[in-house]
């Protein structure tokens, strides 16, 4: 009995320790509020969001931590990395790990930029598609297109 005791003991320090480990988000504005009727954590002016080693700026944002999604707009940027978007307005889906960032975006890692209208990311199969008005210049090589797949652990485009 005092084996199982023990057992369950250590289980639940085991679970806890792991819990409180998790990656927690660090949100910062300069005003915050909850909005008790949806939810919603509000952010106003100078937004920033981080979780695990992914970074979201804005000057305004909605952040459900619920369903794990971001609505931001004015002045975004994300970053991981090496990898860095700008644009008008994201959304984050964060359960699926996609953003959907919108408006004069443009992407920028060693080497390579990019800018669209529209871009679609993953961070599980690290794909982004890029559309409306792309234009990519990769080393001394520039194009354009309609719409571009590009790969961030490959660093190719199809």
């Amino acid at each position: 009995m005092k084996a199982k005791i023990l057992t369950m003991t250590l289980l639940v320090i085991v679970l806890f320790t792991a819990t409180a480990m998790a990656a927690k988000p660090i949100i910062k504005a300069d005003q915050q509020y909850l909005d008790i009727n949806t939810g919603l954590y509000m952010l106003d002016g100078n937004v920033y969001i981080e979780v695990k080693n992914r970074i979201i700026t804005a000057g305004q944002a909605k952040v459900s931590l619920a369903s794990l999604e971001v609505w931001g707009t004015g002045g975004i940027t994300v970053t991981q990395d090496d990898i860095y978007f700008t644009g008008d307005k994201v959304y984050v889906y964060g359960s699926s790990e996609r953003a959907t960032i919108e408006g004069n975006i443009n992407f920028s890692r060693t080497n390579t930029t990019v800018t669209a209208d529209r871009v679609d990311y993953s961070w599980r199969d690290k794909n982004a598609v890029f559309s409306g008005n792309v234009k990519v210049t990769q080393n001394d090589n520039t194009f354009t297109a309609d719409s571009i797949k590009y790969n961030i652990e490959t660093n190719t485009f199809f």
